[in-house]
């Protein structure tokens, strides 16, 4: 008698490093550019001390993350760390939430990308860079997970390359110029504590993204380790490099001096460090790292579609399948590559922004919750991080979700009412079983 055949799986390929490059590509390290000149106005020019402040904020959370992917080494993510501990219910609403980050993340990187193409030439229409953007992510996400990490690596080092010019440039524009260093992280003319506060709950987008490491618990090698390790590295890399880039920055430009575009002023700004060649380059490089971007966070949605899938909490024929010889989630990602085509016709990149945080801090407050659970109560583990490093998280999270835009929490709140009435279908009025988490080995 035969034995029976193995069912595909993910396989345990990738390394620390590995993850804390995705980790690098998925949050960028260009994430403060797009956001400079708004924060800028906001926060009265004090940017780096917003970023600074951002990162506190959200390196608890980037630390919760770490310790439930120890617990739980699943693709799932947040959806199953939440199921596990909180309750099967909560944590199917987590994933169903979640699914609005991961899939809008890659529809509002193509729009971005579609209309800088624009800028660069008028030959082709946006419908064409829609297209072809959106096949793009899609084609490379169908490879085997080596191959994006060897991109990941790849796209990484072509941004800091081009940060690090910028670095250059700036130190050569500055020589024997006088400088006041302190004034981008405190000038008494222009400080506000309510203004820095308001500039810092929209600097925390420069750090969206980290989670998404987690969703590759199942492909990395010692994952109980190298997921809490990478995901705090990835977090804290980045953090440290937007700090400085948005210090220099302000260095740069003239304390008081108005961008023609708040939405550009990075480009602006790189302009006045290095001139016309410099300016393009970024412009060059901000194009790169959303590609790169967008590319990661396709991947993190097809994990997540794959955990819930195999879990039965959305059907597991299609979800749930692996391509056997690729060992990838190909149903997933041809799905998602085809939502993401057909948003990016329909939304526009600022409300696509804006229902991306609804779903994130949605599952941020859930991870957050998660580790109270399973560490301090149900391991009666009284060491007090466990306890204050997750509470600070989640209320830090909870401000942001609550200040979020009417037209983003309406439209979430429609997205998790159709989640409640699929579950309540899927069970017949809830009389069955929800979800059935499937934890894999180590």
């Amino acid at each position: 008698m035969s034995a029976p055949t193995a069912q595909p799986h993910l396989r345990r390929s990738l390394k620390l490093w590995d993850l804390v490059f995705y980790g690098i590509i998925l949050i960028q390290p260009t994430a403060p550019m797009p956001l400079f000149g708004i924060v800028y106005n906001k926060a009265g020019g004090h940017v780096a001390t917003t970023i600074l402040l951002a990162l506190v904020a959200m390196a608890f959370t980037a630390l919760s993350y770490g310790r439930m992917a120890r617990a739980y080494p699943s693709a799932g993510s947040a959806y199953t760390y939440v199921g596990k501990e909180l309750h099967p219910a909560l944590g199917y609403l987590t994933g169903w939430s979640m699914l609005l980050d991961y899939v809008l993340n890659p529809v509002i990187c193509t729009i971005w990308c579609s209309k800088s193409m624009l800028q660069v030439t008028a030959a082709l229409p946006y419908a064409f860079w829609l297209c072809f953007f959106a096949t793009l992510f899609t084609g490379l996400n169908l490879r085997r997970i080596r191959a994006t990490a060897r991109t990941n690596e790849a796209l990484a080092v072509i941004m800091l390359a081009v940060v690090a010019a910028f670095f250059a440039m700036t130190v050569r524009r500055l020589a024997g110029a006088p400088v006041n260093w302190l004034q981008p992280l405190y000038d008494p003319a222009t400080f506000s504590a309510g203004g820095v506060l308001r500039g810092a709950s929209l600097a925390v987008l420069t750090y969206i993204g980290f989670d998404g490491i987690s969703t590759l618990s199942e492909e990395v090698e010692n994952p109980r380790r190298n997921v809490l390790v990478g995901t705090v590295l990835a977090c804290g890399i980045i953090g440290l490099l937007s700090a400085l880039e948005v210090y220099a920055g302000q260095l740069v430009w003239p304390p008081g001096c108005q961008f023609r575009d708040p939405d550009t002023a990075f480009v602006e700004v790189a302009g006045a460090a290095g001139g016309l060649w410099l300016m393009h380059l970024v412009n060059l490089t901000l194009l790169v790292a959303t590609i790169g971007s967008g590319t990661g966070a396709l991947t993190g949605a097809s994990r997540l579609l794959y955990g819930m899938g195999r879990d039965n909490a959305i059907p597991k024929k299609i979800f749930g399948y692996v391509s056997p010889a690729t060992g990838v989630p190909c149903y997933n990602v041809l799905l998602l590559g085809a939502i993401v085509l057909a948003g990016a016709f329909v939304l526009t990149y600022e409300l696509g922004a804006e229902l991306l945080n609804f779903g994130a801090f949605v599952a941020f407050m859930g991870v957050n919750a998660a580790v109270v659970a399973h560490y301090w109560i149900r391991r009666r583990n009284r060491t007090w991080s466990y306890l204050v490093c997750p509470a600070l998280g989640c209320l830090t999270c909870l401000l942001i979700w609550l200040n979020l835009g009417a037209v983003a929490k309406a439209a979430g709140a429609v997205w998790l009412g159709a989640g409640i009435l699929y579950g309540g279908w899927k069970t017949k009025g809830f009389q069955e079983e929800l979800v059935r988490f499937d934890i894999p080995e180590d």
